[in-house]
């Protein structure tokens, strides 16, 4: 891969080049979805920093890998550029984050009621992306009514905050640190 330049002068005008070279205003939909998924990515990294070698890592560190390839998918305009393979999440992708959720639950106490989010500072961090991710899977989801979307990678985004919610769990939990229970108002 040659040198990216850092600056090219092209957006100055609020534009920007989607895969293929096919320009778009920055404020577009699919500019918004792969920003937030970027976004989601920034703070995954932030989380990966604090965490300790071992699997977990290793896991948030493949999935900031797999918000490229979703990202990669979303910057293709289909109609106008092929995708490429390495723009496909894969079925497999999926079944793997479902895998790392089934594992976690298997340790993590049960939940009996609405937890705020919260505790450590690794645990709250995963909150975070968490919530990041759910925005990301409504801006690709607004994509929806102007473009067909890959079911893997609905699924993928979908699961991901599932994923982030239990990660959230499990690290409060091998912290030894308690989950705020809700305490509702209305009974």
């Amino acid at each position: 891969m040659k040198d990216l330049k850092v600056y090219t002068k092209t957006g100055d005008k609020g534009t920007t080049s989607l895969v293929g070279g096919v320009r778009v205003l920055k404020t577009d939909e699919r500019i918004e979805a792969y920003g937030t998924a970027d976004e989601l990515n920034s703070h995954l990294g932030l989380l990966a920093s604090l965490m300790d070698d071992g699997d977990d890592k290793q896991m948030v560190e493949n999935i900031q890998n797999k918000l490229f390839v979703v990202s990669s998918y979303l910057a293709t305009d289909q109609s106008k550029t092929a995708l490429k393979n390495c723009s496909i999440v894969a079925e497999s992708d999926v079944k793997l984050i479902e895998e790392e959720i089934d594992k976690i639950q298997e340790i993590i106490p049960r939940q009996n009621s609405f937890i705020l989010p919260g505790g450590t500072y690794k645990a709250s961090i995963a909150h975070v992306c968490r919530t990041i991710c759910r925005r990301t899977e409504r801006r690709i989801l607004a994509l929806t009514g102007e473009v067909q979307i890959d079911g893997n990678i609905l699924a993928f985004i979908n699961r991901l905050s599932d994923y982030l919610y239990v990660l959230a769990r499990k690290l409060n939990f091998i912290e030894g640190k308690d989950e705020k229970i809700w305490k509702k108002s209305c009974e």
